[in-house]
């Protein structure tokens, strides 16, 4: 269980961030030089240099939305020329890319944030770069919404690559491509011009996740704890019912894989930012079971966010890094592993600090949102736990500091079943690595972080 630091404040991490910026832009340095772009998109770092994986292409976002972040903290130009170039050269496959469910972490890490900085006059305002980047983020969140599985009773969601089966708990995250769409007056054209609402599907591949890839402690089946997330929801298509739980990248369908619990609080959190930015007019019209109105839906996704963050509070380390998996069998020979620090160099089952970065994001946005509703006292809880988790992966033995090892924050895990991830010679796990999503991950809770002490914010939607 997290023991949350109750004095801790944004302030007091202006040093580690700054620490953490500087490290990045090593790192940064160091893939520009060397990356060859004919290994695809780099994903993890193998004895501490970043490879290749193909399953999908799902990180090269990252790689160059990396060095936009570093410009936005330490106004490094070339790590904006670094991040605006190859957004203009290598990205455009990405936008029309249909057989993936990952447009809103690869479109908005590079399209996004660089629409956002000359939103903000962070860079100089040009009318036709700004329609390019509007008009990326149009298309990507359209196909996105058109990848597209609908059930009965007005549900319906985003595939994952699996296919329209597979509904995974990641793309609750990857959603925020049809926010922006959406806000930019976007729409998904259909057949005979059928003008279908990305609101609407964000929305419905909302509640189906809720209903589906998250329990809520209602006796669904043996395993319902309330919070715990299943990696995938499985639907027979002919009848478009509910089949079973299942797992890609987890230990079992009835354990929780900690990345998919961290995709879903920082998805549900940052979602709340987008639906609250709403006007009540918008929802006119959208009704899901007896969930109706902008107050209906935010109260559900509150709801969820508030499960799915409790769950992840009460079963990681003291220090906010969780174990890679909550059902992971060699935890049992760990002790009472949830009341100390997490243990990188354990000999039985890794952590993974990818999921820190993604949920303390989640956490301090869900914290920032219930107190701008008057719920101070769980807003602070959430909030505080989001900068504990920061305090620890923005420091050493995670922070990574050796110069030739390439990777930002050490310790992430991509995907145990499948063995991909490297295990050291003097070691039974996998260790001292990290992966394009866990650094870029880090760089966004660094900026948001950063933002609040500076009595800003950072976040990629219009804001009332």
């Amino acid at each position: 269980m997290i023991r949350i630091n109750k004095e801790i404040n944004p302030k007091g991490l202006a040093g580690k961030i700054e620490r953490l910026y500087e490290t990045a832009g090593k790192k940064i340095a160091s893939l520009r030089a060397s990356w060859n772009l004919e290994k695809g998109s780099p994903v993890f770092t193998v004895k501490g240099q970043y490879t290749s994986r193909g399953w999908t292409e799902w990180t090269q976002g990252f790689l160059y939305g990396m060095g936009v972040l570093h410009f936005d903290v330490t106004g490094n130009i070339q790590s904006l020329n670094y991040g605006r170039e190859n957004t203009l050269k290598i990205m455009a496959p990405h936008l029309s890319h249909v057989g993936v469910h990952d447009h809103g972490f690869n479109n908005i890490s590079t399209y996004g944030n660089l629409h956002r900085l000359m939103e903000e006059g962070k860079i100089d305002d040009n009318v036709w770069e700004k329609n390019f980047y509007e008009l990326a983020m149009k298309v990507s969140g359209a196909i996105q919404a058109a990848r597209w599985t609908e059930l009965s009773d007005g549900l319906g969601y985003i595939y994952s690559f699996n296919g329209p089966h597979s509904l995974f708990i990641d793309t609750m995250r990857s959603l925020r491509i049809l926010a922006v769409s959406y806000q930019l007056g976007h729409c998904l054209m259909g057949e005979q011009d059928e003008k279908i609402s990305l609101l609407s599907r964000l929305l419905k591949h909302g509640e189906t996740t809720i209903r589906y890839n998250i329990y809520h402690g209602t006796g669904r089946d043996a395993y319902d704890i309330k919070g715990r997330v299943a990696h995938e929801a499985i639907f027979n298509l002919n009848s478009g019912a509910f089949r079973c739980p299942n797992s890609q990248q987890g230990y079992s369908p009835f354990s929780t894989w900690t990345r998919g619990l961290a995709w879903a609080i920082c998805g549900l959190a940052e979602d709340l930012e987008f639906l609250d930015s709403l006007p009540e007019k918008d929802f006119d019209g959208i009704k899901i079971g007896s969930i109706e109105g902008k107050n209906g839906f935010i109260t559900r996704f509150i709801n969820a966010a508030e499960e799915v963050s409790d769950f992840y509070m009460a079963n990681t380390a003291s220090d906010g890094v969780p174990y890679w998996d909550t059902g992971a069998p060699g935890l049992t020979k760990l002790g009472d592993y949830l009341s100390r620090p997490a243990e990188p160099y354990n000999e039985y089952e890794p952590v993974d600090s990818s999921a820190a970065s993604i949920a303390a994001q989640g956490l301090i946005r869900l914290g920032k949102f219930l107190m701008k509703k008057d719920n101070q006292a769980k807003g602070q809880n959430y909030f505080k736990a989001g900068l504990t988790i920061a305090s620890t992966i923005f420091q050493e033995p995670y922070l990574s500091l050796k110069p030739d090892h390439q990777g930002l924050i050490l310790h992430s895990v991509y995907h145990r079943p499948n063995g991909w991830d490297y295990i050291p010679p003097d070691r039974k796990i996998p260790c001292g690595e990290s992966s394009m999503w866990g650094d870029y991950h880090a760089l966004e809770l660094g900026l948001l972080i950063h933002r609040i002490f500076e009595d800003s914010y950072f976040c990629f939607f219009k804001r009332v």
